[in-house]
């Protein structure tokens, strides 16, 4: 059995109930952290809340040679977890085809994803989210200023009045070549980056709203015009931005009151 355990967004007591007893029955804990990671916690401090050895793969231990994880659940309980849920990134779904067709039983143990946790924190309604995008690294994409797939994806929600979540790059030591070297500091893209980059290549006027540190005991949540900012500092990481498209009443509300964005420049509402 290879069971995929969402372990929530923050640290080790975000993952659910039913996560944790898989954790602690399971023969063998394998988890990635390139793809996301608890930035409230370490692997050990995980390690030792839950009473497990945690086996970390990087990105060709889990893409290109997944042979020791598959051979371990083809022969005892083997739990696979990432951090927030365990099914976004298609690097898992990969790793559970390759399951199936092995013929080994799976089962998917789900995590709050930031995507929910980006509507619920700025008020913005999950139905009315458009495709994602991910804002990479300039220097990761091999091309001067923002991606054309990045504005066209929030052209294309904007021209349907939905709002668009943007995640920010995430370069994890070792695991890219377009990234840091092993043994060198991992990098976090910061809300202020993104709006500086937007602001430049799309709309400065545009709101975004930057959310840091979703699931923490203490997010920050700012809505503002996205030259205004990339001007502003929003610490330490994770953190996203979004880009709302036609506002209910009852959404402009909330980004003014809970976001603190200025009335004047809220997009029109419904």
């Amino acid at each position: 059995m290879l069971s995929f355990v969402g372990l929530g967004l923050w640290d080790e007591r975000s993952v659910t109930v039913e996560g944790r007893e898989a954790l602690q029955s399971a023969d063998r804990v394998f988890a990635e952290f390139y793809t996301s990671r608890l930035a409230g916690t370490t692997v050990e401090e995980l390690a030792d809340h839950h009473g497990v050895d945690i086996e970390v793969r990087d990105r060709a231990g889990v893409e290109r040679e997944p042979g020791p994880v598959l051979d371990a659940a083809a022969d005892g309980d083997v739990v696979f977890c990432t951090a927030g849920d365990t099914m976004i990134s298609t690097t898992h779904v990969d790793l559970r085809v390759r399951a199936a067709e092995r013929g080994i039983d799976t089962r998917v143990i789900h995590g709050v994803t930031a995507q929910s946790a980006a509507s619920s924190l700025t008020g913005l309604q999950n139905y009315r989210f458009g495709k994602a995008v991910t804002l990479p690294f300039e220097y990761a994409h091999g091309a001067d200023g923002t991606p054309a797939s990045v504005l066209d994806g929030i052209a294309a929600n904007r021209e349907r009045g939905l709002h668009t979540l943007v995640y920010l790059d995430i370069k994890v030591a070792g695991s890219s070549p377009a990234g840091p070297a092993e043994g060198e500091p991992d990098e976090y893209m910061a809300a202020d980056h993104a709006a500086a980059a937007l602001a430049r290549d799309w709309e400065e006027d545009a709101v975004g709203v930057a959310v840091a540190r979703a699931g923490s005991p203490e997010p920050v949540v700012a809505a503002d015009a996205l030259g205004a900012l990339a001007d502003r500092e929003f610490g330490d990481p994770l953190h996203m931005l979004v880009i709302p498209g036609e506002l209910h009443h009852l959404e402009a509300e909330a980004l003014a009151e809970v976001a603190g964005c200025p009335r004047d420049v809220l997009p029109g509402e419904e």
